[in-house]
């Protein structure tokens, strides 16, 4: 006799809330779908995005504190927390691509294309806002810095819930002995 949640209440596993695009009971239920690049079956794409995200917000954070202050210290932090996150977010989308080439669940789903979208433009913004201060890493920053911060910033935390639902809605990318292929 099972004593799960989901036996006892007769509803999915997941939130009582509506998914943000889609959702499949079936996918939920099944085993997952291992990531094409892990190792010892631990995904690497969530190692890997920790680090320019961090970076990347703290940007923002190094940017708004040059804006308040007008202290170079800040300018010079945004300039190398942007190439670092630049740098670490293209790293990070080599392994997402790998696998959004290779896992056919991944293409199915609009979080899936959303993700992707999303994050190819944040690398794009970050290499822009780079590029914009490398020769003058002061004057640059307000307000265009400043803004593409902010943006970069919005993009991020929005593509980081594509990439969740993708995990704990889809079940990608987890530990698991799914089939790469559609179920």
């Amino acid at each position: 006799m099972e004593t799960t949640e989901t036996t006892q209440t007769g509803s999915t596993p997941f939130p009582n809330i509506p998914p943000v695009i889609e959702s499949n009971d079936s996918e939920y239920r099944d085993t997952g779908v291992p990531s094409t690049v892990a190792i010892a079956g631990h995904p690497l794409h969530p190692l890997s995005v920790i680090f320019p995200i961090a970076f990347l917000a703290a940007a923002l954070g190094s940017d708004i504190g040059y804006w308040l202050t007008g202290d170079f210290f800040w300018a010079r932090a945004s300039l190398w927390l942007i190439g670092l996150g630049l740098g670490g977010g293209i790293l990070a989308a080599a392994i997402g691509l790998s696998d959004f080439l290779k896992i056919e669940r991944v293409r199915k789903r609009a979080a899936g294309w959303t993700h992707l979208i999303l994050n190819v433009s944040i690398l794009v913004l970050s290499l822009v806002n780079f590029l914009l201060r490398l020769g003058d890493a002061e004057s640059r920053i307000v307000p265009w810095g400043l803004l593409i911060s902010l943006v970069v910033g919005t993009l991020t935390s929005a593509s980081g819930w594509f990439g969740a639902e993708l995990s704990y809605r889809h079940k990608i990318g987890v530990v698991g002995a799914g089939s790469r292929r559609y179920p």
